[in-house]
């Protein structure tokens, strides 16, 4: 319902008067918040809005393994729109991709281990378990096998001796 209606929401700021420092509606007003009017104050929080509502509802009904990926858009949408809401008209849109650069930091390495972690599994049949318990056996061999030298090494010695 939320999809459907996004395009009606996202241009709803066309329905609205001109040259007005606040709009009062039921619940809320919204002010210029210095923008020239309200009217671009709307359009400004509805271009950041709608679209960071999108992602994080894609985000939380994605079953894909790279779902994580979306948390990069995700955070600039919702860095922009704290940028719009908190800070001067001039400074809007300028100093996010600092902070979304520290977040696809994080993101970006969990998103490859995913993967190569499913290419591993998936597509060359490469089971990491499998393959950790046998060297775990392989290292064990190993070591009887120094322990068995060690003993016929000491026999050896101890027949020597007699």
């Amino acid at each position: 319902m939320l999809i459907a209606l996004s395009p009606v929401l996202f241009y709803s700021y066309k329905y609205m008067p001109n040259d007005t420092e606040t709009l009062d509606f039921v619940l809320f007003q919204i002010t210029s918040n210095r923008f020239a009017d309200a009217r671009t104050a709307v359009w400004f929080y509805l271009v950041k809005l709608i679209p960071l509502i999108l992602l994080i509802t894609w985000f939380v009904t994605c079953k894909q393994w790279w779902y994580h990926a979306i948390l990069i858009p995700i955070s600039m949408y919702s860095f922009q729109l704290y940028t719009v809401t908190t800070q001067s008209s001039q400074k809007a849109d300028e100093n996010e991709v600092l902070y979304v650069i520290a977040v696809s930091m994080v993101v970006i390495p969990i998103v490859y281990f995913i993967r190569v972690k499913l290419v591993d599994k998936y597509v060359h049949g490469i089971d990491l378990k499998a393959m950790d318990t046998e060297l775990q056996i392989l290292k064990e061999k190993e070591e009887l096998r120094k322990e068995r030298e060690k003993l016929e090494k000491s026999q050896k010695t101890l027949s020597k001796n007699m």
